[in-house]
């Protein structure tokens, strides 16, 4: 294993030991006795084998987390219990943060730096949602003098929670924890690319506390996932991933009615106009596109620059990005890592080779990385100039290292190129005038707009998608909607 760090024993430990699934607070063998490799990205080595669970599985898991939601076991605890449970967790994760980046970085292929950062995220934002507990009311309804009308806030009941590869134990806190807060129970289902920080964090749940049943995970791939959204016993799925599969979920919860929440694509329009601070605006448009090897759903890969400076800036993105050092996550000098699997490294080269069709022209990148990187699946940071909003690299979610450079003439054109596409997940906009700012950002029709920089994320912050990056909203007091639901009582005073 190509590294400049040791594992801990704690995750070598984990690596060697064989995996199961958790159901009902117990590590169990799946029902179909199958497994499935997950691999080392930077090397595309096997890192271990994983369950694949099947529609059994995904029933007896669905009993148990029924069962926890019917007898009130989690619900119907003290608010400040429930709480310190969630308080363990995130203190569990913390002093567990190193082994578990490890194991992220490996599973994942994302520097370490980088994986350190999300656990602290991840603690964040357990702790966000842990204050939440003991904090959501209900309400008491003006009406006819005779009545007496109030509404109670409860759980929804039992939720699903499909999550995607590229920051996975990030993802898992942003389902669990406000689903755990908000009374519910919950059933997981991580990545088939990236399972075992879901694994390792089932086991630290348990250890602090958690009551068996509240949090099931279930390993597995598509065939997994459909079984749970088509299971009449959950309540809710909250899923993020691609809007193709967001919308094969939609049809699927149709037939029992579910509700859906869908955080999905995003092709991210990142504006600067000729007033902006150059440097910043570039170093950030950087790391905004090449952060986690472009996969980021919030990516800024439309880059949209005033035509009077985008050949500077241009420039300027390029000479950022020959600082993106390509390695192993484990190495201390890698800032930039590999793409998740062999099938994403073909999809992005694919879309490379489509551009340059297309018309547009390779500033900077353009290929696989070779040489000692040759056994992984990395890919150079790739810039194209020359690009016109009608070509595929401009419209279709490429979820890779690449980035399309678009000139704009004023306003009006930004953001009419910066909303001419299907997605809506976020943008950006760079400027020193804050009227032309607050007039972008009024017109962009994106979930979040950053101004002045890029990828800020804060658990007490809101996150979702116009359009087709979804509807529904994570994180911030809006998550109560989303992991809750109200009943209205009437009583007749008369």
């Amino acid at each position: 294993m190509p590294s400049s760090l040791e594992l801990l024993p704690e995750a070598e430990k984990f690596l060697q030991d064989s995996k199961k699934v958790l159901i009902g607070g117990d590590w169990v063998e799946s029902s179909t006795g199958k497994t499935f490799p997950s691999y080392d990205p930077g090397n595309g080595e096997v890192l271990t084998e994983v369950p694949e669970c099947g529609a059994d599985d995904v029933d007896r898991a669905v009993k148990v987390a029924r069962e926890v939601v019917d007898t009130r076991r989690w619900w119907g605890r003290q608010p400040s219990e429930r709480r310190d449970i969630l308080l363990a967790i995130a203190s569990s994760v913390e002093a567990n943060k190193m082994e578990l980046a490890q194991l992220e970085t490996l599973d994942q292929g994302k520097p370490l730096f980088m994986a350190m950062a999300e656990m602290d995220l991840v603690v964040n934002t357990f702790r966000y949602f842990a204050g939440w507990v003991d904090k959501f009311y209900g309400e008491t309804n003006p009406t006819d003098s005779n009545m007496f009308v109030y509404s109670l806030r409860e759980p929804v009941g039992v939720t699903a929670g499909i999550i995607p590869w590229n920051y996975p134990l990030i993802m898992l806190a942003y389902k669990v924890a406000p689903a755990l807060a908000f009374g519910n129970a919950m059933i997981l289902k991580p990545a088939e690319q990236t399972p075992l920080t879901a694994l390792r964090f089932g086991e630290l749940a348990l250890e602090a506390g958690l009551p068996p049943g509240v949090l099931q995970i279930l390993t597995g791939a598509a065939e997994t996932g459909k079984a749970l959204v088509a299971h009449p016993g959950i309540d809710k799925i909250s899923f993020t991933g691609s809007t193709e599969v967001g919308k094969l979920i939609m049809k699927g919860a149709a037939d029992s009615l579910k509700r859906v929440t869908l955080e999905l694509g995003g092709k991210s329009p990142n504006i600067v106009f000729s007033d902006a601070d150059i440097k910043p605006a570039a170093n950030f448009s950087m790391y905004g596109v090449f952060l986690n090897s472009g996969q980021t759903c919030t990516a800024g890969t439309r880059l949209l620059v005033e035509r009077s400076i985008h050949d500077e800036f241009v420039e300027a993105v390029s000479k950022a990005a020959e600082k993106m050092t390509l390695g192993h996550g484990l190495s201390s000098e890698t800032r930039m890592g590999p793409v998740v699997s062999q099938e994403q490294l073909d999809r992005v080269l694919g879309y490379i080779e489509t551009g340059t069709k297309e018309g547009a022209s390779v500033v900077s990148g353009g290929a696989r990385a070779d040489g000692d990187l040759a056994s992984g699946y990395f890919v150079q940071p790739t810039i194209f100039a020359g690009v016109t909003s009608d070509m595929r690299i401009a419209q279709e979610e490429i979820f890779g290292p690449v980035l399309a450079v678009i000139p704009v003439d004023d306003i009006d054109e930004a953001i009419r190129i910066g909303n001419d596409t299907e997605y809506g997940l976020a943008a950006a906009v760079w400027t020193k005038d804050l009227k032309k700012a607050h007039k972008v950002a009024a017109g962009l029709k994106a979930g979040t707009v950053w101004v002045n920089t890029y990828g800020l994320f804060d658990p007490a912050v809101s996150f979702g998608g116009y359009k087709a990056s979804g509807f529904g909203r994570e994180l911030g007091k809006h998550a109560i909607e989303a992991y809750t639901q109200t009943k209205s009582v009437w009583v007749n005073l008369a």
